[in-house]
């Protein structure tokens, strides 16, 4: 688990998708399952969400994505954790994304992808066994 105490995670609308009621139900389920919860707010670049990860000290960064524009946005993401050297940070992506793009997403070091009716407790869960170090 984490050593310092809460788990803290950032929760993220990048791109121009204006669609955040689902990541607002994800901030909250995760409050109350215990975790520090930091949500940017919608039309975040993927600069802006990895230097708030960086200043906030994010454990974990959620990013929502229901425009389509996952394969554009999260490559930039994952290209700036590697050079903010922050990848230890375990990435998440939410939104409607295709068998073979989640592929690719993982691929780039997304550690899972949570479509739409995914369990938020087993977000929670899987949070907590990455952090912990076990298979999730």
């Amino acid at each position: 688990m984490v050593e310092r105490g809460k788990i803290r995670v950032l929760l993220a609308k990048p791109g121009l998708d204006g669609h955040d009621r689902g990541v607002k139900v994800l901030a909250r389920a995760l409050r109350d399952a215990g975790m520090e919860v930091i949500y940017t707010g919608l039309r975040q670049t993927p600069e802006m969400v990895v230097e708030s990860a960086l200043q906030e000290d994010a454990d974990v960064i959620g990013l929502s994505i229901l425009s389509g524009a996952h394969m554009d946005l999260v490559p930039r993401v994952m290209e700036l954790v590697r050079q903010k050297q922050l990848t230890d940070i375990v990435v998440l992506v939410g939104g409607i994304i295709p068998d073979e793009d989640m592929r690719a997403l993982q691929e780039m070091g997304v550690a899972a992808t949570f479509g739409p009716g995914s369990s938020t407790a087993d977000i929670a869960n899987f949070i907590r066994a990455r952090l912990a170090g076990q298979p999730a």
